[in-house]
């Protein structure tokens, strides 16, 4: 009997809690997808010269860049996974993140709008060869990519604030995982247009 008042008592929280719609986890797994391609095709066939090259002092290299996207990937979705969806839910944030999507991968590429990196995602050199960074960034996104197509979590009920985008929900912080890659491949790509970049 006490088994059968558990279940029933739990019934609400269950019946209130929501799970992402097929067409939220379809446009998260596509944009993942395709930044994850980006990524890989942006570092295809790059020397270990044009890996290296600085346009400055002050610029970062492709190895700099392709270091930030490899960890941020995976500190943005221990964000996510480990603090966001730990906390508790607060339905009545809705209306302050509703419909911040299209803004936020929007403003992710305009380059024109700088920001420095926090410490902890700046570059020291944590893998010693562009094929372990790459090993790690696949698996990394590979997660994340499955965990978006697979969870039952009530992403869209629980927040963490952003410095520019102000209150997000666990899905746009998903969706910020993509978009923050795909300013930074821009970056990456910045790097090869620089007037003396390696031609080999």
């Amino acid at each position: 009997m006490k088994k059968i008042l558990s279940v029933v008592a739990l019934l609400p929280a269950l019946a209130g809690a929501e799970t992402l719609t097929q067409g939220e986890r379809d446009r998260a797994m596509s944009h993942l997808h395709a930044t994850r391609k980006m990524f890989l095709d942006s570092l295809a066939g790059v020397s270990q010269s044009q890996w290296a090259y600085k346009p400055a002092p002050e610029v970062w290299s492709i190895a700099e860049v392709a270091e930030h996207i490899a960890v941020s990937e995976e500190s943005l979705f221990a964000l996510v996974t480990k603090k966001i969806m730990a906390g508790p839910s607060e339905p009545d944030k809705k209306t302050e993140a509703a419909g911040k999507e299209e803004r936020l991968l929007k403003a992710l590429v305009d380059r024109s709008q700088k920001a420095q990196a926090p410490e902890f995602l700046r570059p020291t050199n944590r893998w010693k060869t562009p094929a372990e960074l790459i090993d790690h960034f696949k698996k990394s996104r590979d997660n994340t990519i499955a965990y978006v197509q697979t969870t039952q979590e009530d992403l869209r009920s629980r927040f963490a604030p952003h410095p520019v985008f102000q209150a997000l929900d666990a899905y746009q912080w998903i969706l910020l995982i993509s978009g923050h890659s795909e300013r930074h491949i821009l970056q990456l790509n910045e790097v090869k247009q620089a007037a003396g970049y390696p031609r080999k």
